[in-house]
Parts: structure tokens; C-alpha cells; sequence
């Protein structure tokens, strides 16, 4: 059997998307030419492939979702879709894929939405080149851009998400590549995943969103070469690791944060060749880190390199630029002959009384910190790194 076919315009045999939809064959096309249709709650159910022709417009109206996929091998390509349902009790989206495989989603541009693109028990898929523009100023009544739920084997590539309430969210999804996607200006965070092991998160950017990006609860993560920045605020932070264990996070930069990376709780993870650049905080550890292994990554000009709540240290500091060590080479080694203690006793004070860092200039600091780099008292004796180096490290 050939494959067909359809158009959809409005001197066209189809006037509408869910009439072509129901009369097409497995395995069909529809091509929507452009212009407007006034459609929701378009369910594809068998292998198609919908091309949009120029960009044609869904407008759903704000009466609930738009398409949903519940077929195997189903392309999405080129629309513009809008005006999605906003509900307390269900999670509209402009496009619900569910318990599908092999599908594609790409080269849509979503505006006025609820959910953007949401992937429910699927698997083997790509979500790529899409645009997602919210207008969310809540939480509670705003939806996320990318979600996945219960899915493995997706590959969210290149798209662009911002004004939801997190840019791309996780929970319960196995073996995913989030890859070359710029999440901004959300409510919540840039990226929020849970419960979700053997992802990879790669050359992604994390810019100005309200609280940042969270990982929790997995193991297995690799996060390489992306950017985190500008995420400011009480409560923001460039990352925050809670229960991430067995994992890599390589070649990142965390620039003018709140603080870089707030860790609690997470073990056997190899942090080397990141940037920490400007942030108030590099690096806060909140207790129960152990094994956790810090090289050659460069801390630059932070308030402070790292904050550590625990008299007992597990982890290792080696080899790495902190723009804060004053000591000396004798030897033309390239490594400071004096160990680096990165923890200040003014950053324990402002971890028990905020108010304190407005004291964070003052000459008084510099006599407080110099006291326990003397004597370590508040401070783990062995949370040094042993071997500074003393230029910063060209990471390509």
C-alpha cells in the first residue's frame, strides 16, 4: 500500500486537522497548508505524519488540549499552535504524546499554553527544535514547557523554553538526552528533574530563572559543558544536587549565581573543569557529601569558594585555580607550595546569621578569616586542597 497524501486548507478537500486526521490511512500525510484553524483536542491515532506547510495556526481557543499522540510513529512538524486550556484538574497541553514510540515533535512554536509538550509513558523518541513561550506569572496556575513522565529513551534536542514554570521537567524517565537547549526566564527552574537515572544533560544553557535548575533523587547523571548564570535571588541557585549519587558533572560554568551548586546529600560525584565565576557562593555543602572528588576546576572571584556545615570532611580538593590563594611557587611547578584552606570562617558566620554579610568588605573579616586559616577551629583540618594551582586552567 502507497502512502498518501492529504492537504488541509480552505478550499481544500479537508478543511480541518481532525478531519483529515480520521479519514487518513496509517502511514499517511497530512500537509496543513497556512492559515488558521480553529481546533482541539485532535487525537492521532495511528502512524502519520503532519507537516505544517509555512507555519499554519492551531488555535485552540483556551477550551482545553490540543493534539494528542496515542500511536506509534507519528511526525509533528511546523506548527504554530496557541491559545491552550488552562485547568486546575487536568494538565492540558498543547501536546500530550502517550504511551507512544518512534515519534518526532519538532519545528513547532507553542505560545499561550498551559503544558507545552508532554511525553507520558513514551519512549524511543525526539523532541527537537522547538519554541516555547509562556506568558506564566505564577506557580500554581502555570504549567511546564518540556515534561516527561514515566518515559525513557528521549532525546530533547535544541529547543528553546521560556515564561513557564520550569523550562524542562523530569520524573521517573531513564536513559534521556537533554542536549543544546536554552531554558530562561522561568518561574521556577531552568530544568527540574527527579527520580530519573542514566540521563545525560549536555551544552544546554540555564539562564535567569527563579530558582535555577534541581536534581534530585537519581543517580548516574552526566552534565557536561553546560551554562548556568544569572539565577539570583533568597532562594536561587545555579544547580542544586539533593541525593545525586555516582555521578559526573564536567566542564560546566556557574556564573553570577546566588550559588553555584548547593549540595546536600549526594555522593561519588566527580566535579572537574568547571568555571565558578562571581557567585556569592561556588559551592555550598549542607552535610552528608561523602567521596565526592573536586579537580581542576577554576573558582573566580566568588564572595565565597565554598560553605561547609560539617566538622567531618569525606571529600577531596585537588588541583584546582581558586583566584583567592595568596601563596607562592617556589619551585616554577605550576602548584602552590602552600596548601589552600577555600572554607572562611566568615562564610560559617553568615551561614548562621545572614545578616552578617554586611560585613562581607570589612577589615575585621579579613582578621577573622586569617585566625582560622591559622587555627582551624569551626573548619575540617583535612579540607584543604594540597595542591593549587597557580594559573587558571584553559578549559576549551
Amino acid at each position: 500500500m502507497f502512502a498518501n497524501t492529504l492537504e488541509v486548507c480552505s478550499s481544500c478537500s479537508f478543511k480541518g486537522i481532525r478531519e483529515a486526521v480520521q479519514m487518513a490511512q496509517p502511514f499517511d500525510t497530512i500537509l496543513v497548508r497556512k492559515g488558521t484553524y480553529i481546533e482541539y483536542n485532535i487525537i492521532i491515532d495511528k502512524p502519520l505524519t503532519i507537516l505544517g506547510d509555512n507555519y499554519p495556526v492551531i488555535d485552540g481557543q483556551n477550551k482545553g488540549e490540543i493534539i494528542k499522540i496515542v500511536a506509534d510513529n507519528v511526525t509533528l512538524d511546523g506548527l504554530f499552535i496557541i491559545n491552550v486550556g488552562t485547568s486546575y484538574t487536568e494538565d492540558y497541553a498543547a501536546v500530550r504524546v502517550v504511551k507512544s514510540k518512534n515519534f518526532i515533535i519538532q519545528n513547532l512554536v507553542l505560545e499561550k499554553l498551559f503544558f507545552g509538550i508532554y511525553l507520558e509513558k513514551a519512549s524511543d523518541g525526539k523532541v527537537f527544535h522547538n519554541k516555547i513561550i509562556g506568558d506564566a506569572k505564577e506557580e500554581y496556575n502555570s504549567g511546564n514547557g518540556i515534561q516527561l513522565w514515566y518515559s525513557k529513551n528521549i532525546e530533547v534536542d535544541q529547543n528553546i523554553i521560556t515564561h513557564v514554570r520550569d523550562g524542562i521537567y523530569l520524573e521517573f524517565s531513564d536513559f534521556c538526552k537533554i542536549t543544546n537547549n536554552t531554558s530562561s526566564h522561568n518561574i521556577r527552574y531552568g530544568l527540574h528533574f527527579m527520580f530519573s537515572n542514566d540521563d545525560v544533560y549536555q551544552d544546554n544553557t540555564f539562564q535567569n530563572n527563579g530558582a535555577g535548575v534541581a536534581v534530585m533523587f537519581s543517580k548516574r547523571i552526566e552534565m557536561y559543558n553546560n551554562i548556568f548564570k544569572d539565577n539570583w535571588g533568597s532562594a536561587s541557585f545555579g544547580i542544586l544536587l539533593k541525593e545525586i549519587n555516582d555521578s559526573e558533572i564536567i566542564g560546566n560554568v556557574f556564573e553570577s549565581n546566588t550559588v553555584g551548586i548547593n549540595i546536600e546529600g549526594s555522593n561519588r560525584v566527580n566535579y572537574k573543569d568547571n568555571d565558578f565565576i562571581n557567585n556569592g557562593w561556588a559551592i555550598k555543602s549542607r552535610g552528608a557529601c561523602y567521596a565526592n572528588l573536586f579537580t581542576e576546576n577554576n573558582f573566580l572571584y566568588n564572595s565565597f569558594d565554598l560553605s561547609y556545615n560539617s566538622k567531618l570532611n569525606d571529600n577531596r580538593f585537588s588541583d584546582n585555580y581558586w583566584s583567592n590563594y595568596t601563596g607562592y611557587d617556589l619551585n616554577k611547578d605550576g602548584i602552590g607550595d602552600v596548601p589552600y584552606r577555600p572554607v572562611k570562617l566568615f562564610s560559617y558566620v553568615v551561614n548562621r546569621t545572614p545578616e552578617a554579610i554586611i560585613l562581607l568588605r570589612s577589615l575585621f573579616i579579613d582578621l577573622i578569616d586569617f585566625s582560622e586559616k591559622v587555627s582551624p577551629v569551626f573548619t575540617p583540618d583535612n579540607l584543604v586542597d594540597a595542591s593549587p594551582k597557580m594559573k587558571r586552567i584553559p578549559h576549551d
